[in-house]
């Protein structure tokens, strides 16, 4: 399954701030190792070396296509690197700091557990900071199951989009963080995202959401299917006078662990 850089970047705005209300809340000062785990196309992870200069931050991905839009950054940037890592299979050494993880576990089954494995190997006085979108029943997401569920695509689709089991609940994350012995924050927000353009949300979810679906179907299928799903979309979020409202809920949790 593979990912579209420029179409995963072209709402930045709105997907980048759920990433500075984040690490806003991480209060390292000068920590040596910093991993940015499922980096994406970079940019964010090169704010993260912008913010702590003297670390060695480095941003995992398994998207080879993602990480070719990283490496220039690297290049520009010593003290930062990009690896090609399934963040399932990755741990922290003993000298990581801090951990970030923005929008990716939810693409990670059993998550959760890992969380717990990270948490133990992480040293005391380190950082943690998750944030996993929340609107998997949200009707962007419902309709597309529901479509997918529907006799003409059954057969094909059957088992591909996941739902609301993909996350937890900011309680299930906090529990986590302070069962591992850390000061732990969790919250959430919906963000009231106005989006411009014909069809924005179904641009919205191609670039993430969507994705699963159009990795199955030929490119024929996938335009009668995104034509079908356009529609519902557009009697489930219709466009007013300012835009098109698309209410986005986020997930957080941070988390020091105690020395």
């Amino acid at each position: 399954m593979k990912w579209d850089p420029a179409k995963y970047v072209k709402f930045d705005d709105h997907r980048n701030r759920p990433f500075f209300d984040l690490t806003g809340r991480i209060h390292a000062d000068r920590p040596a190792r910093v991993v940015d785990l499922g980096c994406g196309p970079g940019n964010l992870t090169a704010a993260l070396a912008e913010r702590w200069p003297g670390a060695q931050v480095v941003g995992l991905d398994s998207s080879a296509e993602m990480l070719a839009k990283a490496a220039p950054l690297a290049q520009a940037v010593p003290a930062l690197r990009f690896e090609h890592a399934d963040i399932a299979e990755w741990m922290p050494t003993g000298e990581t700091d801090v951990v970030v993880s923005n929008a990716a576990l939810q693409w990670v089954p059993g998550h959760q557990d890992l969380m717990r494995r990270w948490l133990k190997a992480l040293r005391p006085g380190s950082w943690f900071a998750m944030q996993v979108p929340g609107n998997f029943n949200a009707p962007s997401h419902s309709l597309m199951r529901e479509l997918a569920a529907s006799g003409r695509w059954a057969a094909r689709l059957g088992g591909v989009l996941r739902g609301g089991e993909s996350v937890g609940e900011p309680a299930d994350y906090l529990g986590i963080l302070l069962d591992a012995g850390c000061a732990a924050d969790a919250w959430e927000t919906s963000y009231q995202q106005v989006l411009q353009g014909p069809d924005p949300v179904l641009e919205w979810v191609r670039g993430t959401a969507l994705r699963p679906v159009m990795a199955v179907l030929g490119d024929d299928d996938a335009r009668n299917f995104e034509e079908e799903y356009a529609a519902a979309l557009r009697a489930a979020y219709p466009q007013g006078a300012h835009g098109t409202v698309y209410p986005f809920r986020r997930i957080f949790a941070v988390g020091r662990k105690e020395e």
